[in-house]
């Protein structure tokens, strides 16, 4: 038997995912493989390292910018949304 979901919100929209899996892994289990650009160019950037050794994977989580999605395990109704760049906000 598997662990029961919990609601997070991505971008807006509610997604169930399972509890304790990465930001990333909740983020991919969404189709999204890209969720930040760069600053300079807009390149889209998503999962890269996967241990937090790079910034490709920011986030802002519950308005906290700049969080590394591989290091943060989701919790029920997190909302978590894509940004562009990093930001000093």
């Amino acid at each position: 038997m598997s662990d029961p979901l919990c609601t997070v919100v991505i971008d807006g929209r509610p997604v169930q995912v399972s509890p304790g899996m990465s930001v990333a892994a909740a983020m991919m289990s969404t189709g999204l493989r890209a969720w930040r650009t760069t600053r300079h160019g807009q390149a889209p950037r998503g999962l890269f390292c996967g241990i937090g050794a790079c910034f490709d994977c920011l986030v802002m989580l519950n308005g906290e910018p700049n969080v590394r999605a591989c290091l943060v395990t989701v919790e029920p109704g997190d909302a978590i949304t894509t940004q562009g760049g990093a930001t000093n906000d």
